[in-house]
């Protein structure tokens, strides 16, 4: 049983008020209890203003960051909407340049130098020189080479997910070269404007766009695919091998233009390994155009053909020898006349490699494998520690020490290709080898 007395005073007994109070006391000890009443609404004043302090410290730190934060939550806000997806504008960019070429942006009052960071928007213009060139890549995959002398706008760039793509160019003076893909929607555009016309070019097709303001003579050749032109209500369509020409004096016109050549030799991306190149001849070849009397053939050291090393006119047959070429990459192309001197499109450019045969022995150089995934090719090889390899002109970045390589090619089309290595040692001995591959559809 529990002791009833606690402290000497038992615990049975009342305790009278005095005893209780009493600080004088004895035996009883004074215990003090405080305590402040906080009220949620005090809790929530309080929190508000260390948010505001926290907010204003951030704004001072950072004035845009409450911006970048909006536009996040709007973009993820808008994500989620089961609406239908609007077409959204995109940009394009420049995938080649030579020489100099230009952009002003169409907020801008300044022209600026065009490189491969630069993006292109709906309103901004682009000026190549003399000897300048640029190739566009909208994001529908449509391309378009704006050639030297050359002054245009971009005038539609938009592109939704599942939805038709649409892009075009307005040009002001010179000549552009338009290349479509194999869109998905059928009604998807790809358009070239001068004055009041319009070129819309179709699906795989490939067209060559001129704007002569001085002559005020306009024209556009189909060398693939269709395309139409459209001035008003009045409407052309033209063919493979069709030009429409336009002016403000009279209608569009239609007619059948030359086929340009096929080329033949050097096939594209051959190299050709000779002990001196300054003096070797390399032998040009190219298929025969019904009514062609003559063709002219130019050899470039750049892909977009802005310094031409050789120009031969006036070659009545399909070959043709050209010496006094320094070792290094060139590009071929040829132009077929006929007798009235009409002259066909341009035919597509080959590339070849002139190689200086090393004084050494030749460097090992073996193809163990390829293997195929999707459109992209995977070679798989050995060579000598330390050589420097070119799978169709594009270096190998990484040889294994024991000169094991694994290349893989850019996409390629569907269909044969023949897909060639070049490489040298360090001695300056040079290999090549060549592999065909077919890429399924």
């Amino acid at each position: 049983m529990l002791d009833s007395k606690i402290g000497g005073i038992d615990a049975r007994k009342p305790v009278s008020p005095q005893t209780q109070y009493d600080p004088n006391h004895p035996k009883i000890k004074r215990v003090e209890v405080y305590w402040h009443t906080v009220t949620y609404k005090t809790v929530a004043v309080y929190a508000i203003l260390i948010a505001a302090i926290v907010f204003a410290a951030v704004y001072l730190i950072d004035p845009n960051v409450y911006t970048h934060a909006y536009e996040a939550w709007a973009r993820t806000v808008g994500s989620t909407d089961t609406g239908p997806e609007p077409i959204t504008q995109t940009q394009a960019r420049f995938v080649n340049l030579d020489g100099k070429v230009q952009v002003k942006k169409v907020n801008s009052v300044q022209w600026q130098d065009a490189d491969f960071r630069t993006t292109l928007d709906k309103g901004d213009q682009i000026q190549t020189s003399a000897d300048g060139a640029a190739r566009i890549t909208f994001a529908d995959g449509t391309t378009y080479t704006v050639k030297s002398g050359t002054f245009i706008t971009v005038e539609e760039n938009s592109m939704g997910r599942e939805k038709p793509s649409s892009s075009g160019v307005r040009i002001n003076t010179g000549q552009v070269d338009l290349r479509t893909p194999n869109w998905s929607s059928p009604d998807s555009k790809a358009a070239v404007s001068v004055e009041d016309t319009t070129a819309s070019v179709h699906s795989n097709s490939h067209a060559d766009v001129k704007a002569d303001p001085e002559h005020k003579e306009d024209e556009i050749v189909v060398s693939s695919g269709s395309a139409e032109v459209q001035r008003g209500q009045e409407k052309v369509e033209i063919g493979q091998y069709q030009k429409a020409v336009f002016s403000t004096a009279g209608p569009i016109t239609r007619s059948d233009v030359l086929a340009p050549p096929d080329l033949v030799l050097p096939r594209n991306f051959e190299p050709l390994i000779v002990e001196n190149p300054k003096t070797a001849s390399v032998h040009f070849e190219w298929k025969a155009v019904p009514q062609a009397v003559s063709y002219t053939l130019r050899v470039s050291a750049t892909a977009m053909f802005t310094k031409t090393v050789k120009e031969i006119p006036g070659i009545t047959g399909t070959t043709a020898e050209v010496s006094g070429l320094d070792a290094g990459d060139y590009f071929w192309t040829v132009t077929a006349s006929d007798a009235k001197k009409e002259t066909s499109e341009v035919s597509e450019s080959f590339r070849f490699t002139l190689v200086a045969q090393g004084k050494t022995q030749d460097m090992l150089l073996e193809i163990t494998g390829t293997q195929i995934h999707g459109r992209v090719v995977e070679i798989i090889g050995k060579t000598e520690p330390g050589a420097a390899l070119l799978v169709n002109g594009q270096p190998v970045p990484i040889i294994a020490p024991d000169g094991t390589f694994r290349h893989f090619t850019e996409p390629l089309e569907p269909g044969q290709h023949t897909i060639v290595i070049i490489g040298e040692n360090r001695r300056g001995g040079t290999g090549h080898q060549q592999v065909t591959i077919v890429v399924p559809k």
